[in-house]
């Protein structure tokens, strides 16, 4: 049986940029934040250790590819995760376009919440399912508990509503794909703004992993979202769901003002030129 793990306590990556450094950072189970100059290798030390796990999340008990990883509880094997990238990019992928360019998917971040759709259909099937059984059990509380069962979602949809409400959208409860009333028009998610679909890809993904222990690594997600949503964001992710760790980088000032200073880490603290190792 796969023993997921709750959280990582370290990360360890051996001779990184060509043998010359030795990152060994330690981690708070909640929010950990990597802050450094341009070049210092933020971005290194995450693709790093996303490349170090498999696709189902799968890690090695010695070092993989340079990287080490101490998790709790001590005998789990793998991981769940997440990656949120920022950068809304033109598609590169010509036979990706080609099968979805009908339905507006044109950036990277379009594709990430293409992705993220086929994921939220499958959550609302499962927590439709456990919302029936609950109310069939017929237990003197099964209305209170099916209601808890659904509040992460109306968490979320509240959430998106408040955001964007300056620009007039807000979310069609009525249906199983994400989309929204604008006025009177119906848009897709790919047709929002890119700060719009940056937050939006954010936060469905910490509704759709349904309040599980994992891992959400994010490099930079304050490039796009406005200052205020830089500054709520960490917030808004943990009040989805408390039992994520956040591993992420930032160059913003506005996501570590509320709260998150001690959260911080600067790249040169957890680094080690290897020939001056003891």
């Amino acid at each position: 049986m796969q023993k997921y793990a709750d959280y990582i306590k370290r990360i360890e990556i051996d001779s990184l940029w060509s043998g010359h450094k030795h990152i060994v950072w330690d981690l708070d189970k909640k929010v950990n934040i990597l802050s450094g100059i341009n070049g210092e290798g933020k971005s290194t030390i995450l693709n790093k250790v996303e490349k170090g796990l498999s696709p189902g999340g799968e890690f090695a008990s010695h070092a993989l590819r340079g990287v080490h990883l101490t998790v709790s509880p001590a005998e789990a094997t793998w991981i769940r995760f997440d990656v949120i990238k920022s950068f809304d990019r033109p598609l590169m992928y010509a036979e990706i376009a080609n099968k979805i360019e009908e339905n507006g998917v044109n950036t990277d971040l379009d594709w990430q919440i293409y992705q993220l759709q086929r994921r939220y259909l499958d959550y609302q099937v499962n927590i439709g399912n456990r919302i029936i059984s609950t109310l069939q059990s017929c237990a003197a509380d099964a209305a209170a508990k099916a209601q808890k069962i659904s509040e992460p979602k109306i968490k979320f949809q509240n959430l998106i509503d408040e955001l964007f409400a300056s620009t007039r959208k807000t979310l069609i409860r009525t249906k199983n794909e994400i989309r929204f009333l604008q006025t009177e028009e119906e848009l897709t998610p790919y047709q929002l703004s890119s700060g719009e679909k940056q937050m939006l890809a954010i936060l469905l993904t910490v509704l759709i992993e349904d309040n599980q222990h994992y891992i959400l690594f994010m490099d930079e997600p304050e490039v796009s979202l406005h200052i205020e949503w830089q500054e709520r964001l960490i917030d808004m992710i943990l009040e989805l769901n408390p039992n994520v760790q956040i591993i992420l980088t930032t160059h913003s000032p506005a996501v570590i003002v509320n709260g998150w200073t001690d959260s911080v880490t600067e790249v040169s603290d957890i680094t080690d030129q290897v020939e001056g190792k003891k």
